[in-house]
C-alpha cells in the first residue's frame, strides 16, 4: 500500500504524492499546496506568520504520518539557505530505500560516490574519482558509460547534484542520510560550528580548522565589520557569501509582477 493510500481522509495526499516523486520541494511550492501564496499572510499580509501558518501546517501533517513512520523534514539548501522540504522514511534506512530504485551494482557506485564527498574537503568528488571506481563494484559488471548514466540517474532523482563535472549531495540527500551518514562515517563527517547540522559544503578556518554551512557563514557574519572566527577569534579568510533572503525575493517578485510587458518592433 502505498502512502497516499495510508494517510486518513483530511490531510492532503497530493503533497505526500508530490514528495514521494519529485524528492523534495522548496518552501514556495509547499506553501502552495498549503493554498495560499508563500509570499504574505492572506488575511494580514505578514510575511512572517505565513511562515508560521506554513509550519503549523506542516505539523498538522506529521501528526497524521507519525504512526506511518514517516515525515516531512525541513531543511536548507546548503549554497544558498533556501528551505527545502522532503518526505523521510523513519522505519528504514535511505539506502535501503534506494534498493527498490536501484541495482546492486548501481547503490554500490552511490556509495562509493558518497564515500568520496564525505571524505573531500570540498564536499564535491569529481565524475573522473567516481568512474575509475566501476571496475570495483558489486553485482553486475558496469561500463564507465553505463556508470555515467546511473550518475545522471542519482540526479534526476534528486540523489546528487552535479556542478561542472563533479557532484554533491542534493538536499534531499542530506535530509534523508543524515543519520545514515553520522552512523557510517564517524571520523569522516563534518559538522557546522553554528547550527551543528551535517555540513557537506561549507568554509572553514584556516586556523583552527571549525567549518560552516554557507548560510550560517552569511548570518553569522552579516554584522561584523570585521569576519573573525566564532572559535579562534582569528580573520576569517573567505568571501562573506549572498543566500537566500525570502524579503528580497518578495520585493523582486512585486517588482517583476508590476513590470508591464513592452511590445517588440516587428520587421
Amino acid at each position: 500500500m502505498s502512502v497516499t493510500q495510508s494517510v486518513p481522509s483530511g490531510s492532503p495526499p497530493p503533497l505526500i504524492w508530490w514528495l514521494q516523486e519529485h524528492g523534495g520541494l522548496v518552501r514556495h511550492r509547499v506553501s502552495l499546496w498549503q493554498g495560499h501564496s508563500p509570499r504574505q499572510n492572506s488575511k494580514t499580509g505578514d510575511c512572517t506568520a505565513a511562515v508560521e501558518e506554513l509550519e503549523d501546517f506542516i505539523n498538522n501533517i506529521n501528526s497524521v504520518l507519525e504512526s506511518l513512520y514517516i515525515e516531512i523534514k525541513k531543511g536548507a539548501t546548503e549554497d544558498d539557505g533556501r528551505p527545502v522540504y522532503a518526505l523521510v522514511n523513519l522505519a528504514t534506512t535511505p539506502v535501503s530505500k534506494m534498493a527498490s530504485d536501484f541495482a546492486e551494482n548501481e547503490l554500490d557506485l552511490f556509495r562509493k560516490a558518497l564515500e568520496l564527498i564525505i571524505d573531500s574537503e570540498t564536499g564535491f568528488a569529481s565524475s573522473t574519482n567516481i568512474l575509475n571506481l566501476v571496475d570495483q563494484l558489486k553485482g553486475k559488471k558496469m561500463r564507465k558509460k553505463e556508470a555515467e548514466q546511473v550518475l545522471q540517474k542519482f540526479v534526476q532523482n534528486k540523489w546528487l547534484i552535479e556542478k561542472e563535472g563533479e557532484f554533491t549531495l542534493h538536499s534531499r540527500a542530506i535530509l534523508e542520510m543524515e543519520q545514515y551518514i553520522r552512523e557510517t562515517y564517524p571520523d569522516a563527517v563534518k559538522t557546522c560550528n553554528i547550527c551543528h547540522g551535517l555540513l557537506i559544503q561549507g568554509q572553514s578556518c584556516e586556523t583552527c580548522g571549525i567549518r560552516m554551512h554557507l548560510p550560517c557563514v552569511a548570518k553569522y557574519f552579516q554584522s561584523a565589520p570585521e569576519p573573525r572566527c566564532p572559535h579562534c577569534n582569528d580573520y576569517w579568510p573567505h568571501e562573506i557569501p549572498e543566500v537566500f533572503n525570502p524579503d528580497k525575493e518578495r520585493e523582486a517578485g512585486t517588482s517583476k509582477a508590476n513590470k508591464k510587458p513592452s511590445r517588440s518592433r516587428q520587421h
